[in-house]
């Protein structure tokens, strides 16, 4: 129990400024700093991620928004040079095909897929598809991926944070997220 109060305290933390804003997103670096302390909460992160952490930021073609968001969520996960005690690799890619990005997910074992803003729900479905019994934590601060595959939702809710855990689809990219960070979160089947 001593490890869920260490989680909660620099947690709330880094939530407060969020519920001093009137923004509605939560700021990328505040994203970073979930990110990271709730990765290390995943029990098969060691043996997804090998001897480093890769967490690759996906990108959309011709989308401002999502360059700048992939701009600025490298800059913050640049800072985190190690995640669970392992070494911490950022990498970025634009999307060209979901098949393909399973394979480089496969290939690099990327341990964390950060989605920016900017996909269509369909691209988020196929993706989602795609990586499918692939080991790999998906993530993004677009409320609505959750619901079309992914498996971490980072949101503000009425000026509140939320943390959003799809159970289902971890169970089927290999996420053992421990039940310490789980009652932190809304749980989705």
């Amino acid at each position: 129990m001593v490890r869920a109060s260490r989680l909660r305290a620099p947690v709330l933390a880094l939530l407060l400024p969020i519920l001093a804003g009137a923004d509605e997103s939560v700021p990328v670096a505040i994203q970073a700093e979930l990110l990271t302390k709730v990765a290390a909460y995943d029990r098969n992160l060691p043996k997804r991620a090998g001897d480093r952490v890769i967490t690759l930021i996906l990108t959309k073609a011709h989308s401002t928004e999502s360059e700048r968001t992939a701009a600025a969520m490298q800059n913050a996960l640049a800072a985190k040079t190690t995640v669970a005690g392992l070494p911490h690799l950022v990498e970025r890619a634009e999307l060209s095909d979901p098949a393909s990005l399973a394979g480089i997910c496969k290939a690099k074992h990327v341990a964390i897929l950060y989605l920016t803003p900017g996909f269509e729900d369909a691209e988020v479905a196929a993706i989602a598809a795609a990586l499918d019994g692939v080991d790999v934590l998906t993530v993004s601060a677009v409320a609505r991926y959750l619901s079309k595959g992914l498996v971490l939702g980072l949101d503000v809710v009425s000026g509140r944070p939320k943390l959003h855990f799809s159970i289902g689809r971890s169970r089927r990219q290999g996420i053992a997220m421990s039940a310490t960070v789980l009652a932190l979160m809304e749980v989705h089947e």
